[in-house]
């Protein structure tokens, strides 16, 4: 380990990036076998840990609130008894899944003689930057141990105690299995000098995956001299066709948008279709009015909703087409059919995740083909747009980017794949 202190951040950063190039070597290598055990171990460790992270995770949350921090953030800083049961969850679950690393796919044989195909191999080293949620902290942590990854974690000021004493615990785990403690390391300063050190180390840090709000990733993806794994929003659309069943349309729009107002997959955007606006809207906009959720309409949604008692009504502006509210507020616009539709979600979406409710099998599929999103359902909540949910076992973030990545990005997002060649002396003539 390295002597340097936080307190030289361009000594400290070098040598947290020289000892994470250096695991991820052994990383590389590591049997199934140990990486498994590390998860296990990892997963009983936060399951024995509950007094210890409780106290380390009060200290975070007694200085939010003397900080002012608003009461959802103030939230996302809970490391409950059933957040850690979860992420102890996915790290079993990680455990129970096939290994990627070392498979070769594709093969085929050349006239030549050679054979070709492609072996999946670990990235090296990334760089994780985050805020607020400390069971990020493990999610991270557990991706790279599966992955044969080595990560440099650098989580928000906000959850310091709790992040330090999870990864403590990640360590613990990674010598239990016989793996590097360094295979998993985290800043151990709050200095923002750190995160600006760590996304220009190109000679030990091979991804930078930023996982916050929008300032954060804008800042990483402008400043960052390696490449970036991201999504900057999440204004996600449900779309209401023509052909409908109304009572199950109800039913997932009201869990698209009111299951959670705060994470990138919550719908933001409704968009009915103008022979089922009449049926559909007033029923939705019941629900809403109850839920305290505003409506910002189109003139023809709100002249549709202006007889529901409660309802929370006002004008939409070009604005709210592009807005992620992450609040109880939702854009509501009625089109002319599936055409206007999609036009609506590729101008205004961030390409994160839409919805289509349709019994019509046509248009389901011209939906999944046309809409540019990284996740795109028929029939199904927005809020399923995770790499939990995906059976992903752990997800380490979304992206909306084409290139490498795009969705959740769990175990194979984490991975690449290089060229394998099959001889038995064959030269090229």
């Amino acid at each position: 380990m390295s002597t340097a202190t936080p307190h030289d951040i361009p000594t400290y950063m070098a040598a947290l990036g020289a000892q994470a190039r250096a695991a991820a070597t052994v990383m590389a290598r590591a049997s199934t076998r140990a990486k498994n055990a590390a998860l296990l171990a990892l997963a009983r460790r936060l399951r024995e840990a509950g007094e210890p992270l409780q106290a380390a995770n009060a200290k975070d949350i007694a200085a939010a609130e003397l900080a002012g921090l608003a009461a959802p953030m103030v939230d996302r800083l809970r490391l409950t008894l059933k957040v850690v049961a979860t992420v102890a969850e996915g790290c079993e679950q990680l455990a129970a899944m096939p290994d990627p690393i070392g498979e070769i796919t594709g093969v085929k044989r050349r006239p030549t003689g050679i054979s070709v195909g492609q072996m999946r191999v670990p990235l090296g080293v990334f760089g994780m930057i985050y805020e607020s949620r400390p069971n990020v902290t493990i999610e991270a942590a557990s991706l790279a141990i599966k992955s044969g990854n080595a990560c440099i974690l650098r989580g928000g000021s906000e959850a310091i105690h709790s992040n330090l004493a999870l990864w403590q615990l990640v360590q613990a785990a990674l010598v239990e299995a016989g793996l590097p403690a360094e295979a998993v390391q985290l800043v151990e300063t709050t200095d923002r000098a750190a995160v600006g050190r760590l996304i220009a180390m190109p000679e030990y840090v091979d991804v930078i995956i930023p996982r916050g709000g929008k300032g954060l990733i804008e800042r990483i993806s402008a400043e960052a001299r390696v490449p970036v794994i991201k999504h900057l929003d999440g204004n996600c659309h449900t779309y209401i066709d023509a052909e409908v069943d109304i009572e199950q349309a109800l039913i997932v729009t009201d869990n698209a948008k009111t299951q959670k107002y705060s994470p990138c997959n919550a719908t933001e955007s409704l968009l009915v279709h103008a022979r089922s606006a009449a049926a559909f809207l007033p029923k939705i906009g019941a629900i809403f009015a109850a839920k305290g959720v505003e409506m910002r309409c189109c003139p023809a949604a709100k002249s549709m909703l202006s007889d529901v008692p409660g309802a929370q009504l006002a004008d939409a502006t070009e604005s709210d087409w592009f807005e992620e509210y992450l609040a109880p507020i939702i854009s509501v616009k009625v089109v002319s059919g599936l055409d206007e539709a999609i036009a609506h979600i590729n101008r205004y979406g961030s390409h994160h995740t839409d919805a289509i409710l349709t019994t019509n099998h046509p248009n389901a599929m011209r939906f999944l083909r046309e809409v540019d999103s990284s996740s795109v359902m028929v029939n199904a909540s927005t809020r399923f747009a995770d790499g939990f949910e995906y059976g992903l076992g752990a997800e380490i973030g979304i992206s909306t980017d084409k290139f490498h990545a795009r969705g959740p990005v769990g175990l194979e997002g984490l991975t690449s794949m290089k060229w394998v060649v099959l001889g038995q002396g064959e030269v090229r003539s």
